[in-house]
């Protein structure tokens, strides 16, 4: 994957950029050693790395505002980074930029529980904002399979969803407001803890936007009171097309569970050696789970268990008690784990209409046998927010290749049936240059022309989202 050549001006002023963010910091808040900064030379997307210029760890919004400020002075690329858990690239530094890194803010700032909102920093990992309610009967709804490691930062920055955006929605739907600290160094505020705010929806530009237009220090999030019940079902069916159609005809019903999760055989095994879940031998798994009260999880589950017979599965089972719904959801959890202990893979991310999923479906097992690698897939079946993991073996030479072109193809296979390049993971490196399956050169244009106002000089997170031809005359830094 080509990568933009670093700034040679930058480069020779390390030792000076270095010494100007040690003025401006903490001591502990700038790392320039080799062997510290490795930790940062990649995400989650492992197989392309590149050691930054320097990393700098702030714990507050103006230490962030300060850094900005100066390296738009200077000219100096910045990367923002939350946890690093991104799986599209989207925190990879370049060698002549500085990684901004908000782990270290992750405090609670206000929770107000009659009005339904917390305001955390954006480095309190998604997990543990809803550890800090859960004891007066409060959640926070968006559940990436990442959440007990990602940062709040990184789901703004990709719009982020997870098993239960069904009922929920993504980050979006259940973001309120955010502190920003634009490339200048300038604080602004967009949104708030009220549902309507004047003036221009800003907040819903930033929201998915991968670090492009600014740095968020502190989001203002929905809370929710936990629902009186929740129960999964687990069905197997004999093949993915047939568990496709079941998604299709639940949602064409008019059903709306809170979760549906989908399991291919290669991620059925793979898991349950890994978790030993009791899951069953099948080739397609559906993890559906439906909330409320008593009565309103019976009369769901009911309809739900009439279209799955219809389709003849090869088990059905309703979890008895809380142990057995731990389980039912034990081997989803694990499934990025699970997969990773069979061989290296690249996690793909593209939406589909629910409809499509039986064709969808059908063409990738086309496609892996084409190109010869498995694919394994996991997926939020019920917005169509599907997860190929493509397996490869980074040590044999070319396969990273024919999985970037197995890759490829299964995206525009999305955009071809209707669907766009990512749900929730975002473009970073991996889709930047498949953007132009999805927009035409005007829509990238007045993409492009947004990041233009905000960031000027194209020195926020380099080389992510827009393909390097069309935005190469953008970047002044």
């Amino acid at each position: 994957m080509d990568m933009p050549q670093p700034s040679r001006a930058v480069l020779s002023r390390r030792d000076q950029i270095v010494t100007g963010l040690r003025a401006l910091l903490p001591a502990d808040a700038v790392i320039n050693d080799p062997t510290e900064t490795r930790a940062y030379e990649c995400d989650a997307l492992s197989a392309y790395r590149c050691p930054p210029l320097a990393v700098v760890l702030p714990r507050t919004t103006d230490e962030v505002a300060a850094t900005l400020r100066f390296c738009h002075e200077n000219r100096v690329p910045v990367v923002p980074r939350g946890a690093g858990t991104s799986l599209s690239g989207g925190s990879m530094p370049t060698a002549d930029a500085v990684v901004l890194g908000v782990a270290r803010m992750n405090a609670v700032l206000e929770t107000d529980y009659d009005n339904r909102f917390i305001r955390v920093q954006s480095g309190r990992t998604n997990l543990s904002v809803t550890g800090a309610v859960e004891a007066e009967g409060f959640f926070y709804a968006p559940d990436p399979s990442s959440q007990l490691a990602c940062a709040i930062a990184g789901n703004v920055a990709m719009n982020s969803g997870g098993a239960h955006c069904l009922k929920y929605g993504v980050t979006t739907n259940n973001l309120l407001g955010v502190t920003m600290v634009t490339m200048d160094g300038t604080v602004v505020e967009l949104g708030g803890p009220w549902a309507e705010t004047a003036g221009l929806d800003l907040l819903g530009v930033v929201c998915g936007s991968e670090g492009q237009l600014g740095v968020v220090t502190e989001a203002t999030l929905r809370i929710l009171p936990k629902p009186e019940g929740a129960r999964p079902v687990l069905v197997g069916f004999a093949s993915n097309e047939i568990a496709g159609a079941c998604v299709s005809d639940i949602i064409k019903a008019g059903i709306l569970p809170v979760a549906i999760e989908f399991m291919d055989r290669p991620c059925i095994r793979a898991c349950e050696a890994f978790a030993r879940a009791g899951y069953p031998d099948c080739e397609a798994l559906l993890i559906i789970e439906v909330e409320g009260s008593e009565a309103e999880i019976t009369e769901q589950l009911a309809r739900i268990k009439a279209i799955a017979l219809s389709h003849d599965p090869v088990e059905f089972r309703e979890a008895a008690d809380e142990e057995q719904a731990k389980r039912i959801w034990l081997g989803r959890k694990s499934a990025f784990g699970a997969m990773g202990q069979i061989n290296d893979y690249m996690c793909l991310d593209g939406t589909i209409p629910v409809s499509a999923l039986p064709q969808v479906l059908r063409r990738i097992g086309e496609l892996s046998r084409a190109y010869g690698l498995e694919v394994g897939n996991v997926f939020h079946a019920g917005d169509g927010n599907m997860h190929p993991l493509i397996l490869y073996n980074a040590n044999t030479p070319g396969q990273l290749e024919t999985c970037e072109a197995l890759g490829a193809e299964i995206l525009k296979l999305c955009v071809e049936v209707g669907g766009c390049l990512t749900g929730e993971h975002g473009v970073g490196i991996e889709k930047r240059d498949l953007m132009g399956v999805q927009y035409d050169p005007a829509d990238l244009e007045a993409q492009m022309r947004v990041k233009d106002v905000f960031d000027p000089r194209w020195l926020l997170n380099p080389a992510k989202v827009f393909p390097l031809d069309a935005s190469a005359t953008r970047r002044t830094g």
